[in-house]
């Protein structure tokens, strides 16, 4: 097991992902924020908390997204679905899509057709913690990264937020 990020580095990973966020979103009346459920939740919560404390005025219109039916691999395995929170259309809006781990790609692809189910945005960007660069299956990739990382097939990369820290093993 090998520590990729210890908590000073997964807080201030965090605070960097924020700032890029605010630096190109300047408008945030057209844009909203979408954390997938359910790893991406946990993420997508501390980055909207920390740009609702340096903008505590702005109205930010964030939710939240369960992907489980969309997945293509619902035959295979038994998944939890979690719930779907977003009280807004996302017709003709900027979408941020938070997540947590970008491996192949699938789930961001299931989220993609999730998303279509509350209006066609104008541009969807992705913002994820860890970007396991080489493991695509899919041509996606982050607008926002934390952390890109090299690991092999066999590896698995886990965020554990209750120790705060991101662990490869």
């Amino acid at each position: 097991m090998k520590t990729i990020l210890n908590s000073y580095q997964l807080n201030l990973t965090i605070q960097r992902l924020t700032h890029q966020l605010i630096e190109n979103k300047v408008d945030f009346k057209h844009t909203t924020f979408v954390g997938i459920q359910p790893r991406g939740i946990l993420l997508s919560d501390k980055i909207i908390e920390n740009i609702r404390s340096i903008y505590p005025n702005e109205k930010l219109q964030y939710g939240k997204l369960d992907i489980t039916f969309y997945r293509d691999d619902i035959r295979k395995e038994l998944h939890v679905p979690n719930q779907t929170d977003i009280p807004f259309s996302l017709e003709g809006k900027k979408v941020v899509l938070i997540d947590d781990v970008l491996y192949t790609g699938r789930t961001i692809r299931a989220a993609l057709d999730a998303l279509l189910d509350f209006g066609r945005p104008e541009k969807v960007e992705l913002c994820v913690l860890i970007d396991r660069r080489f493991s695509r299956q899919l041509p996606i990739q982050p607008d926002y990264c934390g952390k890109p990382i090299d690991s092999i097939i066999s590896q698995k990369v886990k965020v554990q937020w209750d120790k705060g820290e991101v662990v490869l093993y």
